[in-house]
């Protein structure tokens, strides 16, 4: 049984296995963003996030131990370098995967692997998203409590406005009905004569 086993052995020694793990976080340093199959994706972003929490603190240690895991010296100066300035105020989290499909040849499932934090397209969506937010749970339990009062207000509102616009209607016909009468009254007095 393998009853709370959590780790993946990938199909691999434990040495094979560190190797390729150790050559997927240096091309993920150092290119940002690499295609390989979900498993392998998974195992290395446990393998990697560790590494880039490390690359927050630039001490000598932090350096050595890093080094210890990659064993490569350019991959460790740009973790430390420009990475670590990107990630600084980020709390974890510092990789994506997104699913691309299913491979041709034997069905594996792929995905493209990713900082988060260089994908600038991601970035853009997210900063008009926030930009559009709007907080309607509150608006809402204003509108609730003050309801019969907005009402009220709305509806004296509209009778001020209402109002002139009905006092003017009549003024307007009351001289046209004047302006009437006297032909009337002179019409039957030329029939007359």
């Amino acid at each position: 049984m393998r009853h709370n086993k959590k780790f993946n052995h990938l199909g691999r020694q434990a040495a094979h296995r560190k190797s390729m793990l150790a050559n997927m976080a240096i091309s993920l340093i150092q290119h940002k963003r690499i295609s390989t199959t979900l498993a392998k994706a998974k195992a290395l972003r446990v393998y990697v996030e560790p590494l880039l929490t490390k690359s927050k603190d630039d001490t000598t240690n932090s350096r050595r131990v890093v080094f210890s895991y990659l064993q490569n010296k350019e991959a460790v100066t740009e973790l430390f370098q420009n990475i670590s300035q990107k990630i600084a105020n980020r709390p974890g989290g510092y990789t994506r995967i997104l699913r691309t499909g299913l491979r041709l040849g034997d069905n594996a499932e792929m995905c493209i692997i990713e900082l988060v934090d260089y994908n600038e397209n991601m970035l853009k969506e997210k900063a008009t998203k926030k930009a559009a937010r709007t907080r309607r749970s509150s608006v809402k339990k204003t509108d609730e409590k003050d309801a019969p009062v907005a009402a009220a207000a709305k509806k004296t509102a509209a009778a001020k406005e209402v109002a002139p616009v009905v006092e003017e209607a009549p003024v307007a016909e009351e001289t046209a009905i004047e302006a009437e009468v006297p032909a009337t009254e002179e019409a039957p007095a030329e029939e007359k004569a």
